[in-house]
């Protein structure tokens, strides 16, 4: 495992700001298989990181989970700023889920929406902050993200 907290982070000026700056992943050995979700969360000097995972799981419910995570462990409604590498976690909260809700959670083929447990959970909490959503490429030495990988494997690995 990288020993991403001595990385020479660099992030964006709003990590000194009121913004809280957060950087979430998720991963899977297998899909299905055992996966992790992993947070990291900046403001200012301040850091805490979080991490989880479940033993029977896909990649793209730990994405969606590090992120309905991260923004419940805010106490107040705040403005924030959340890096993401997953397009499908992108994609879903900027163009699907207002129409899934209009059609009553069906995709455009009237079929159930996929994730609808971890989508509405997402909804509600996207709603209590003022959120700036930015996709990164993973694995790609963005450090924010990289420990954020490193925490969603640590909590696949604390699985075993």
């Amino acid at each position: 495992m990288r020993a991403w907290p001595n990385h020479p982070l660099e992030f964006h000026e709003s990590a000194l700001t009121k913004t809280i700056e957060i950087y979430t992943d998720g991963a899977c050995r297998g899909n299905p298989g055992p996966g992790g979700w992993g947070v990291l969360m900046i403001k200012g000097q301040h850091r805490k990181t979080m991490h989880g995972g479940e033993h029977e799981t896909t990649n793209n419910r730990m994405e969606m989970t590090a992120a309905i995570e991260a923004l419940n462990a805010l106490n107040s409604a705040s403005a924030v700023t959340l890096n993401i590498d997953s397009k499908y976690v992108m994609d879903g909260i900027n163009e699907w889920l207002p129409n899934w809700k209009k059609r009553g959670w069906k995709t455009a083929n009237k079929k159930p929406v996929k994730n609808q447990d971890l989508w509405q959970a997402l909804d509600a909490a996207v709603q209590r902050h003022d959120i700036k959503w930015v996709w990164v490429k993973g694995h790609n030495g963005n450090a924010g993200n990289e420990a954020a990988d490193d925490l969603a494997n640590l909590g696949i690995d604390e699985l075993q």
